[in-house]
């Protein structure tokens, strides 16, 4: 199990996200955009629409994605 912050993801606060995977993490990190930017809360909504529109530009998404398994690889279990 590891964990990733959503600031680490792209967001603005420090909320653990815990995972087995990336892909958990990565799981989590929309779940929690989607969550918090319905909420009403506006500081996630620039990480909630770059989150909408990762994939909308491939080369840029995949990109994106291959860093956070990157990241996710160097981190120490937790």
């Amino acid at each position: 199990m590891k964990t990733m912050t959503c600031r680490q993801l792209g967001g603005p606060c420090e909320l653990p996200l815990r995972g087995e995977t990336a892909d958990d993490i990565i799981k989590a990190q929309d779940r929690h955009l989607k969550d918090i930017t319905k909420s009403g809360d506006t500081t996630h909504q620039p990480a909630y629409e770059a989150m909408k529109s990762r994939w909308r530009n491939p080369i840029k998404g995949m990109g994106w994605y291959r860093d956070t398994k990157k990241a996710f690889a160097a981190l120490p279990e937790a």
